[in-house]
């Protein structure tokens, strides 16, 4: 299983931005796909995550401004940030999670400036 995250950049503050991620095999296999994001000097946290029944969850930092969705036709996960703050910045992840094993993608860059 690959995944390629992609979409990150560098934004002024109050800009969006959205991260896609391409999965190699049918995202449905996965219980879950989930966005982590890993700021300098932090611990890689999760960011949002939505479930094969489509269920979604996100951290309370991005709830209301961070929305979660796919399309399952192209095997794509996408995550749209809106009002993005400079404590977004941060090297953002996909990953998918199976059964017994979770699988991830390189990361992308989101800086956003004030």
């Amino acid at each position: 299983v690959q995944l390629q995250a992609s979409g990150g950049g560098l934004v002024q503050a109050g800009g969006s931005l959205r991260l896609s991620c391409a999965v190699s095999g049918s995202i449905f296999t996965f219980n879950a796909m989930v966005w982590y994001r890993q700021a300098p000097g932090k611990q890689r946290g999760l960011v949002a995550s939505i479930t094969s029944d489509g269920s979604t969850n996100y951290a309370d930092s991005v709830k209301g401004r961070f929305t979660i969705s796919r399309d399952s036709a192209k095997n794509m996960v996408y995550l749209q940030m809106n009002s993005l703050k400079p404590e977004d910045t941060a090297v953002y992840y996909c990953a998918a999670h199976g059964a017994l094993h979770n699988y991830w993608g390189q990361g992308t860059q989101v800086t956003v400036s004030s």
